[in-house]
């Protein structure tokens, strides 16, 4: 069992900055995939990034390559979301996932999401 808990979101100007963590409880975090979502207000919840723990790909979603990276840290069981060059539609809650790939439906474990929110 893995227990997922978002922080870091917040209100920044476009083209700002933030730094998402998820802290993961439990013993099988480190083999676990790794996953960013997000849920914009009438949409529908989309993949942001995900990070392969076997071979250490990422794949990124077109609209954030180049302005978003994920990493992780497993001696601290954590999974980060940089997120630079922000733009008012990167507004969403944000979740990170373990256990899936790169679609929604393949994880298993998510967490209560954190709010992001960037004004023009």
């Amino acid at each position: 069992q893995v227990q997922l808990r978002e922080s870091g979101g917040g209100l920044v100007q476009a083209g700002g900055s933030l730094r998402l963590s998820c802290t993961a409880s439990g013993r099988t975090f480190s083999s676990k995939n790794m996953g960013w979502f997000r849920q914009a207000p009438g949409k529908e919840r989309e993949i942001v990034a995900v990070k392969n723990f076997n071979s250490g790909l990422t794949y990124y979603a077109d609209s954030v390559k180049g302005r978003f990276t994920i990493s992780r840290d497993n001696a601290k069981n954590t999974v980060y979301l940089q997120m630079n060059s922000l733009k008012p539609e990167d507004t969403a809650v944000y979740y990170c996932a373990a256990g899936g790939w790169r679609t929604i439906d393949s994880y298993d474990y998510w967490g209560q999401g954190t709010q992001v929110t960037v004004s023009s």
